[in-house]
C-alpha cells in the first residue's frame, strides 16, 4: 500500500467521522457550549459523507464506501425535509410576512423600506431595534407603509418591534428575558384575529444555559396563544434546524415556514462578511397557516439577511 493510498484512506475515514459527528450533533440534547455551537455547522460536517464515498469509491475500498453511504443516507434523511416541503394546499387569505435583524441602527432604513414596499409586506417583525433606527425607519416611510406598530426599542441588541398593515390589539411585552420579546393580535381581513410574536432569545455565546432556558420559555408562551386562530412568530432564534432545542418548537402546532415551502437551508447570518452567510438562525413559524414560499433578502448595512414569506392563513 502506497503512502498516497494510506493518506487517501485516512482522509476518507476522517470525512466519515466528521459526518458522523454532524449526525450526533443534530440529535444532541445537551445544553453544553461546544455541542451547541458546533451544531450550527452540521450541514457542512454532513458533506464529509459525500467526500468519503467518492474517496473510497476511487480507491475501490468498498467497505469504506458502504460506511460512507450509510452515513450519507442518514444525512439526507435529516436534511431532506427542508427541501421537500409539504404537499398540503392552502385555502385561506394570503399574508406576506417579513423578519429582519437590523444590527442596531446599521441597516439602511431607506433600502429596507424599499424592500418591504417591493415585496408588499403586510406584517413585519424586527430585532435589534434602537431608538435611532426607529426614528430613521419612520422618516424613510415605514410607518406610512405599515401604520400599526408595537415596538420596544432599546440599546444595541435589546430592541424588538412589530409593524402591521392591519390594526394591532392586545399588545404585550414578555418580562424576564435579556432581550425584548413582544406579542400582539393583528386583525387581518378575511382571517380575523391573528396572534403575532416578535422574539429574540439570547445567542448561546451569551450563556448556553440562558439561551436554552429562553428558547423553552418562549416556546411555552407561543404555545399558549389561542388555538382557534392563526399565529405568526418571527424572530432571530439564534438557533438552526440542527439544534434539537429549536426543533422542539416544531413538535406542537407550529411549523417552520421554510420547511413547509421546501425552501432549503436559508442562511441568514453573517451577512456582512466577504463570504456568504453560513447559518440560518432567523425563522418564521406558523400555526393555522401554510407558507407557499420563503426567500432571503439582503439588507445593506445589516449583518443578517431578512426573510420574506408568502403565507396562506387558516389552512
Amino acid at each position: 500500500m502506497t503512502a498516497l493510498r494510506i493518506a487517501a484512506e485516512l482522509a476518507g475515514w476522517a470525512a466519515v467521522l466528521a459526518a458522523a459527528a454532524g449526525v450526533a450533533l443534530h440529535f444532541s440534547p445537551f445544553d453544553a457550549r461546544l455541542p451547541v455551537l458546533a451544531a450550527a455547522l452540521v450541514p457542512y460536517l454532513l458533506l464529509g459523507s459525500v467526500v468519503a464515498v467518492l474517496l473510497f469509491a476511487g480507491l475501490r475500498s468498498w467497505i469504506g464506501a458502504l460506511v460512507g453511504a450509510l452515513v450519507a443516507g442518514v444525512a439526507v434523511w435529516i436534511q431532506a425535509p427542508l427541501f421537500v416541503g409539504e404537499s398540503a394546499a392552502g385555502s385561506g387569505p394570503e399574508l406576506t410576512v417579513a423578519q429582519a435583524n437590523l444590527l442596531f441602527d446599521g441597516a439602511d432604513p431607506a433600502a429596507f423600506v424599499d424592500v418591504l414596499r417591493e415585496r408588499e409586506v403586510e406584517l413585519l417583525t424586527v430585532n435589534e431595534l434602537t431608538p435611532a433606527a426607529l426614528d430613521a425607519l419612520g422618516a424613510a416611510g415605514l410607518d406610512a407603509l405599515l401604520p400599526h406598530r408595537h415596538v420596544s426599542p432599546g440599546r444595541t441588541a435589546t430592541g424588538t418591534g412589530i409593524w402591521s398593515r392591519y390594526p394591532l390589539t392586545g399588545t404585550v411585552e414578555f418580562d424576564g428575558f435579556v432581550l425584548n420579546q413582544l406579542g400582539a393580535t393583528a386583525e387581518v381581513p378575511g382571517a380575523g384575529p391573528v396572534s403575532v410574536f416578535a422574539l429574540h432569545p439570547v445567542p448561546p455565546v451569551y450563556g448556553v444555559d440562558v439561551w436554552a432556558d429562553e428558547l423553552e420559555r418562549l416556546r411555552a408562551i407561543v404555545e399558549r396563544a389561542p388555538a382557534d386562530r392563526p399565529a405568526v412568530v418571527g424572530g432571530d432564534f439564534n438557533a438552526t434546524h440542527d439544534h434539537a432545542q429549536f426543533r422542539r418548537w416544531l413538535t406542537g402546532r407550529f411549523r417552520d415556514a421554510a420547511e413547509q415551502s421546501g425552501a432549503g437551508l436559508l442562511r441568514t447570518y453573517p451577512a456582512d462578511r466577504w463570504y456568504p452567510p453560513l447559518i440560518g438562525i432567523d425563522h418564521i413559524l406558523l400555526a393555522g397557516g401554510r407558507a407557499d414560499g420563503v426567500a432571503v433578502q439582503a439588507l445593506p448595512g445589516a449583518d443578517h439577511r431578512a426573510l420574506v414569506a408568502r403565507v396562506r392563513l387558516g389552512s
